[in-house]
């Protein structure tokens, strides 16, 4: 779907351990070419018993140079993800996890991971304090660990959903704390049809010729249904 799109990137997403295999195996015949930058995302739920087995196979995704985003709830033993170094990119929680929401709960995930990167969830943050404090404090405090960023609206359900008005003027308040080279990943739901269009509102929200004509990759994210 991406390769007749506007999209330079992608996110590859195991969102489920028993996707994880599968689409590890399948990475040599996947056709990547059109896009600049891929990123993929592990399994957002794991048992404990499968967590060596995980980092095991992402390891041969590091091996690509690719960014690894973590929900760091599922980390139980930390020791063995430092395996993954600055490839593993720690992603901040939506309001049902008990942890990575808030720059207090995220500092000292980094000190157990001193080399992990960062992938800021732009939904998720809003979600969890709308007045969008906490996120630009958390831009401030863990901007050199920033790699990537996910965008989406996330609705009352916590899933992320298409862009609204409301999601869109406050994003454009943290534009401008966004660096420019930074890959966006568009999270939204969206049908084939409409992917177009958002990566349209989403160039809206970051391009801003009042900031000296900034410039974004346009990327879109594979989600599993």
């Amino acid at each position: 779907m991406l390769n007749e799109k506007h999209a330079d990137a992608v996110e590859l997403s195991a969102l489920r351990e028993y996707e994880l295999p599968e689409l590890v195996s399948a990475l040599p015949s996947l056709d990547l070419s059109s896009f600049k930058y891929v990123s993929f995302h592990a399994p957002s739920t794991m048992n404990a018993a499968f967590e060596p087995t995980t980092v095991e196979l992402l390891e041969a995704v590091v091996g690509r140079g690719w960014q690894v985003i973590v929900h760091p709830d599922v980390i139980v033993d930390w020791e063995l993800w430092k395996k993954l170094g600055q490839y593993l990119c720690l992603e901040n929680m939506d309001k049902r996890k008990a942890v990575g929401q808030t720059v207090d709960q995220l500092e000292p995930l980094f000190k157990a991971l001193p080399e992990a990167s960062f992938c800021f969830d732009l939904g998720h943050v809003r979600q969890v304090d709308p007045t969008l404090t906490e996120a630009f404090l958390i831009l401030r405090h863990f901007k050199n660990r920033l790699r990537q960023i996910h965008i989406s609206d996330v609705n009352s359900d916590s899933r992320h959903a298409e862009l609204t008005i409301e999601a869109m003027l406050a994003f454009k308040r943290l534009a401008p704390a966004i660096p420019p080279t930074i890959p966006v990943i568009i999270e939204s739901r969206v049908s084939e049809s409409q992917i177009e269009s958002e990566i349209q509102l989403v160039r809206e929200i970051l391009d801003d010729d009042n900031r000296g004509g900034r410039r974004t990759p346009n990327l879109t994210q594979a989600i599993s249904a």
